[in-house]
C-alpha cells in the first residue's frame, strides 16, 4: 500500500472519474451546507450480467482536497466489481485506499461512502439483476443490538447475509443519533455490517414513508385519533420495500431483529420473551410476506441477545433500545404536528361528562384517552381524559372508573382465522393480552365492523389505536378501535 501522502497525492493530482457521469447512471450525494463539502457519485450496472457488475463510475466533489481524493478512491474501488462486492466498500476501505486518513480528513471518506451507497441503493432497487441464490438472506439492520445479533445468527446458519437499512426520515430538528432510520443510523448500520464481514445496502425511502406513514399520522391526529404509525409502516411500507429488494438481490428471505415467531400454519406467533414480544406491531403484515420473513430472535430473551453480542465483541451490546417513534426522535409530537402538519394550538373547553366547563386546553391533538397528566385543572379526585372531539374542540374528563368499558368497537377488521377461535386482544404494543370473544363469531376475511366483548372491564383505549386479536399464541387478526 502506498504511504498516506503518496496515495492521497495520487488521487488528488489524477482523480479517477472526476466530472464523469456514466450513461444510464444511478446517482447519490452526501454533504452540503452543514460542512461545506459535497460528494456526488454515479455508477452504471451491466444489466446483462447476473452479478450486477459496475461497468462504469464517476464522481464530482466540492470542498477540501481530501473530499476529491475520497471520491476518486471510491471510483477505483468499485469500477468493474460485482454489486455486492461494491456494497462491502465503506469508510474504512476508502480511507485505506488513501493510505490512511487523519481524524480531520476522515470526514471526506465518510461522505464518499455515503454518496456511493446512496447510488448503490438506487441501482439495486431499480434494476439489480442478481441471480437467485438459496443461500443468500437479506437482513434488516438498524445499527442496534437486536438486528446485529439477528445478522450474526443468520451467518452462523451458513447464509450469505446481506445487510439492508432504510433511510426513512430526515429532519434537522430531530436527534438523528437516537433514530433508527436517519442518515446517521444508516451510516452506523453500514459500519456494523462491514465489521461483521457483510455486504450492506441502504434504501432512501423517505418519500414513501412520508406519504404512506407520516401524512396518515398527521391527518388522523387532526381528526382527533391516536394512530399506530409503526403498524402501518411494517404492514405496507418498510418490510414490503425490503422484500422487493430481496427479490432484486436473488434472496428468498428477509431476517429482522423483531421479537416474534411464526407458526407452521403461516401465521404470526408471540415471542418466547413475552416482555419484548413485537407481534402487535407486525400484525398487519400480509401472509404472503410473513411466509418469507425470518425472526432469529423469536426464541431468545433480551439478556441472551445482549450476551451473544458481548461474546462477539460488538460495541452495540451496551446500546440502549430506541424508545421514540423514529420520526419523533428528539422532538415533541406537538411541535412536530405544528411544523409538518400545521396543526397549531387552538383554545377549547375541558368539560365534565355532564357538560360542565372545568377549564381550557390548547388543542385536542395534545390529549389522548386515558391521559391524566397535563390537564391543567384541579379537582377533588384525579381526572382522566375520557374522550376528545376534534370537531367541537372539546376534551371530556372524568374519574378513572369512567374509563372502564366491557367491550371494544372495531372498524376495518381483518381476520386470518375464524372469529370463534379468538380468545384475547392486545391494544398496546407491550400491553397484556386481555381475555375476550368476538361477538357474532365472524369468519375469516375483512369486515367493516366488529365488537370485542372483554372477559372483564378494562380501560378504554383511544380511537385510532389498533387492536391485535389472538387465538392462544397466534395472531388471528386486527382492527382499528372506533370512536363510539
Amino acid at each position: 500500500m502506498q504511504t498516506s501522502e503518496a496515495a492521497l497525492s495520487s488521487h488528488l493530482e489524477r482523480p479517477l472519474g472526476r466530472g464523469h457521469t456514466p450513461a444510464r447512471a444511478f446517482t447519490g450525494a452526501a454533504g452540503g451546507a452543514a460542512c461545506g463539502d459535497l460528494v456526488r457519485f454515479s455508477l452504471a450496472l451491466d444489466e446483462h450480467r447476473n452479478d450486477g457488475t459496475i461497468v462504469d463510475a464517476g464522481f464530482d466533489a466540492s470542498g477540501c482536497g481530501a473530499t476529491v481524493a475520497a471520491g476518486s478512491a471510491a471510483v477505483s474501488l468499485v469500477r468493474g466489481t460485482p454489486l455486492l462486492e461494491a456494497a462491502r466498500v465503506g469508510t474504512e476501505r476508502i480511507a485505506s485506499e488513501l493510505g490512511g486518513l487523519s481524524a480531520g480528513k476522515r470526514h471526506a471518506a465518510e461522505l464518499a461512502a455515503d454518496a456511493l451507497h446512496r447510488a448503490l441503493g438506487h441501482a439495486a432497487r431499480a434494476c439489480a439483476p442478481l441471480a437467485a441464490d438459496p443461500a443468500r438472506a437479506l437482513v434488516a439492520m438498524s445499527g442496534g443490538v437486536d438486528s446485529a445479533v439477528a445478522a450474526l445468527l443468520v451467518r452462523e446458519q451458513g447464509a450469505d447475509a446481506v445487510g439492508v437499512t432504510l433511510e426513512l426520515w430526515s429532519d434537522p430538528d430531530n436527534d438523528g443519533e437516537s433514530s433508527c432510520c436517519s442518515a446517521q443510523a444508516v451510516r452506523g448500520a453500514r459500519a456494523l455490517a462491514h465489521e461483521l464481514g457483510m455486504a450492506h445496502l441502504s434504501i432512501d425511502l423517505r418519500a414513501e414513508f412520508r406519504e404512506g406513514v407520516v401524512d396518515h399520522w398527521i391527518a388522523e391526529h387532526a381528526e382527533g385519533l391516536t394512530p399506530n404509525p409503526c403498524i402501518r409502516c411494517n404492514g405496507s411500507v418498510r418490510l414490503e420495500a425490503m422484500l422487493e429488494l430481496a427479490d432484486r438481490l436473488g434472496s428468498r428471505t428477509l431476517a429482522t431483529g423483531h421479537y416474534a415467531r411464526t407458526h407452521e400454519r403461516g401465521t404470526l406467533r408471540v415471542a418466547a420473551d413475552a416482555r419484548k414480544d413485537q407481534s402487535y406491531v407486525l400484525c398487519a403484515l400480509a401472509p404472503s410476506s410473513l411466509e418469507r420473513v425470518r425472526f432469529p430472535l423469536g426464541e431468545l430473551r433480551k439478556q441472551e441477545v445482549r450476551e451473544i453480542a458481548r461474546s462477539a465483541g460488538l460495541a452495540v451490546a451496551r446500546r440502549r433500545d430506541s424508545q421514540d417513534l423514529c420520526f419523533l426522535a428528539g422532538t415533541r409530537s406537538d411541535a412536530f404536528l405544528e411544523r409538518h402538519g400545521r396543526i397549531g394550538r387552538r383554545r377549547g373547553a375541558i368539560i365534565a361528562r355532564g357538560g360542565e366547563r372545568l377549564g381550557e386546553h390548547d388543542g385536542t391533538h395534545l390529549f389522548t384517552t386515558g391521559q391524566r397528566r397535563g390537564l391543567g385543572i384541579s379537582a377533588r379526585e384525579p381526572l382522566y381524559v375520557l374522550a376528545t372531539n376534534a370537531r367541537t374542540n372539546t376534551v371530556t374528563v372524568g374519574p378513572r372508573a369512567a374509563l372502564l368499558t366491557p367491550s371494544l368497537e372495531l372498524a376495518r377488521v381483518t381476520l386470518m382465522m375464524a372469529g370463534a377461535q379468538i380468545d384475547s386482544v392486545r391494544v398496546r404494543a407491550h400491553g397484556r393480552q386481555l381475555a375476550c370473544r368476538l361477538a357474532g363469531a365472524p369468519g375469516e376475511g375483512t369486515h367493516a365492523r366488529a365488537r370485542v366483548e372483554l372477559g372483564a372491564p378494562a380501560e378504554r383505549t383511544a380511537p385510532g389505536q389498533v387492536a391485535c386479536l389472538y387465538a392462544g399464541e397466534l395472531v388471528a387478526g386486527f382492527g382499528t378501535i372506533a370512536d363510539v
